[in-house]
């Protein structure tokens, strides 16, 4: 499949700045309500005592992979990790459709209003944007540094 120059340069920049706009809003708002997100976890028996810890590292494995994502050298793996993070947290939620019953969602904001159904078709769409950046990034010799050559 042929992809025009300037479109394989935009695509990947587009995918981290949506990105980093999802995990940095899903982090501060975790932040400003801890003590939810955290009991939150802690319904779901399955984490059991490691809802504490859980809670913290996923707040912080966000902002992560937002840094990762501001960068040229790093924005590639930065795209690597968002995908498999929003795998992880799809798996999650087929757990809780399949599995669980009346877990709230834990995710803070906006993203707390949608159904379990309606996220994961979110999660779907960020996942494939996801490999779609991907894709393209790997294909690039200079992988995601936006030097202007003129």
């Amino acid at each position: 499949m042929f992809v025009p120059k300037p479109v394989q340069q935009i695509i990947p920049l587009v995918v981290s700045l949506l990105f980093i706009l999802l995990f940095v809003y899903a982090a501060v708002s975790k932040l400003l309500d801890l003590e939810t997100f955290q009991a939150q976890l802690e319904q779901f028996s399955f984490f059991g005592g490691f809802a504490y810890l859980l809670s913290r590292g996923i707040i912080l494995l966000e902002l992560l992979i937002a840094g990762l994502l501001c960068f040229g050298k790093t924005r590639l793996l930065g795209i690597y990790f968002s995908f498999f993070l929003m795998l992880l947290f799809t798996a999650y939620i087929l757990i809780i459709l399949n599995f669980a019953t009346n877990v709230p969602c834990s995710c803070g904001g906006v993203l707390e209003a949608l159904g379990w159904k309606e996220h994961l078709m979110f999660n779907v769409f960020f996942i494939g944007i996801a490999l779609m950046g991907i894709l393209i990034g790997r294909n690039r010799k200079y992988h995601f540094n936006y030097k202007s050559t003129t």
